[in-house]
């Protein structure tokens, strides 16, 4: 990790090697993908930055209670306030009672791996160009100054289906295309029912979530991999930022994503079954403020690589969202403006390493 500045290559090149390739072929990880001092992890460690006690504190949510027809009125009032007060607070939660069988979300973690684990020549059929965002690949090239992630990823437009890009989806390994269409009917019906449950937690009408994203909501799914590194201290898997969608619902194999409060960093459980559901910017927005967009990030591990599959709900481009009428009071006046396309905005500041919240804040 010592080259020469003059002579290190440019974001572009390295963007267009995996980092599986570097760690398969025993290669020092150069020095565009440093994000972190020498010390800092330990400092961060020393200074109680970091909680060491991830289930005691992460809040979990039964989703099955919070459909008053399938629990006990007691049940289904407590766990909708439970929602409110820590989507208020976290920003996220752990879902169980989804409905949607452990082996199966078993099943989309052993085809993600599959998919990673075969030749280099067989992932680059449905490789993507370096600043694109569809296949696969990393992400897009960041602004100069800014660090890469340590990371590769399968990234797919999955809803609404006539947008989707066939020539991006694997055959390979051969039930990829079918887990993956099983899943996006799955996570259709889990949108729709949070969506619902979350405007109920406010009393709202339960569908006015679901009209400002719109029936053409797009969903995308990002399939990351997270290979071993050799510089857990130095180098993160994904850098901190908050997502710009309305929210997200990510399914990880082993503990390695981290969300912050109260400037402290909360290592995310993984509980058999459950799935992590992410606020993002724009469900801040629509909840005027309620809801907390939660900041977090992913570690990487020198003992093992890591699989999670991050699905991202996000209203429609051309729909204008903003607060809901009913939530902008005298105690709590309007925070945001309405705005449209606010998750391609939000993808310019990403990129530099800023949030992009404050652009809606009026």
């Amino acid at each position: 990790m010592a080259e020469a500045a003059d002579s290190l290559p440019p974001a572009e090149v390295l963007l267009s090697k995996r980092v599986q390739e570097m760690v398969i072929n025993q290669e020092e990880p150069p020095h565009l993908y440093i994000c972190r001092k020498s010390g800092e992890a330990a400092d961060e460690e020393q200074q109680g930055d970091v909680s060491s006690d991830p289930l005691s504190h992460f809040p979990v949510i039964d989703i099955s209670k919070l459909s008053s027809s399938s629990s006990p009125l007691s049940d289904h009032d407590g766990e909708l306030q439970k929602l409110k007060s820590t989507l208020s607070s976290w920003g996220c939660f752990l879902a169980t009672g989804h409905g949607i069988p452990t082996s199966f979300l078993d099943e989309i973690v052993r085809v993600a791996r599959e998919f990673f684990e075969q030749p280099m020549e067989e992932k680059r059929k449905y490789e993507k160009g370096v600043e694109d965002f569809e296949g696969y690949g990393g992400d897009p090239v960041p602004a100069k100054g800014q660090p890469l992630d340590w990371s590769d990823r399968l990234f797919l437009d999955v809803y609404p289906e006539d947008q989707r890009k066939p020539k991006f989806w694997p055959e390979n390994p051969p039930s990829f295309r079918d887990v993956l269409q099983e899943y996006t009917v799955k996570m259709r019906m889990m949108t729709e029912a949070l969506s619902k449950a979350m405007a109920r937690s406010l009393d709202l009408q339960e569908d006015c979530f679901l009209n400002q994203f719109g029936e053409r909501a797009p969903i995308q799914a990002r399939f990351n991999y997270y290979p071993q590194c050799p510089r857990p201290d130095l180098i993160l898997g994904l850098k901190p930022h908050a997502d710009g969608t309305g929210y997200t619902i990510i399914l990880q194999d082993v503990e390695g994503i981290q969300v912050l409060k109260d400037d402290k960093w909360f290592t995310v459980p993984t509980m058999s079954g459950a799935l992590l559901v992410l606020m993002a910017d724009q469900m801040e927005i629509m909840t005027n403020g309620v809801f907390k967009s939660a900041v977090h990030r992913v570690l990487s591990s020198s003992e093992r690589d890591r699989i999670s599959v991050a699905v991202f709900y996000t209203p429609e481009a051309d729909k204008e969202i903003g607060p809901e009428e009913a939530l902008i009071t005298e105690e709590r006046p309007q925070a945001y403006k309405k705005v449209k396309d606010y998750n391609g905005q939000h993808w310019g500041y990403y990129q530099q390493g800023l949030r992009a919240i404050h652009i809606a804040k009026v």
